[in-house]
């Protein structure tokens, strides 16, 4: 019964997702500049490395996502779009599938937004960082 309900799942629009994308950035630039001015008033009249902050620019984002998708299974973008990650099975996403598919996601954006743009030819509506890490979204009705 579950997995024919996953099935018929109301599929988001590659809009859709995009959109819950970009209000997330609003959030994840946050963070950024919450960090920017940590690493400034750290390093204060040095001219050291800003490694730090570097490693803390790649992490972020993908501690922000993992832990919305596992906690719950939506960030605030998500939450705002009324869609919902799910593993395939319909369960929580797992550690392990957040960190494939945040890894998959950089992979869908750098070559191009192929990955993104391949829901518009995926017969299931899938990104390939759905694949990869055997998750979904779906639309959430309003409650």
């Amino acid at each position: 019964k579950m997995q024919d309900d996953l099935d018929n799942a109301a599929i988001p629009s590659l809009w859709r997702r995009l959109a819950a994308i970009f209000y997330d950035m609003w959030l994840v630039a946050a963070l950024w500049l919450v960090g920017a001015t940590i690493d400034t008033f750290i390093g204060a009249g040095s001219e050291g490395s800003h490694l730090g902050l570097q490693i803390y620019a790649i992490l972020a984002p993908l501690v922000f996502c993992g832990w919305f998708w596992t906690q719950g299974g939506q960030t605030l973008g998500m939450r705002a779009w009324r869609l919902k990650l799910l593993s395939n099975a319909g369960s929580s996403v797992t550690l392990g599938q957040s960190l494939i598919r945040y890894l998959g996601a950089m992979l869908s954006m750098f070559a191009g937004g192929l990955g993104y743009l391949w829901i518009l030819f995926d017969r299931r509506g899938f990104a390939w960082h759905d694949r990869l890490s055997n998750t979904r979204l779906v639309i959430v009705r309003k409650s």
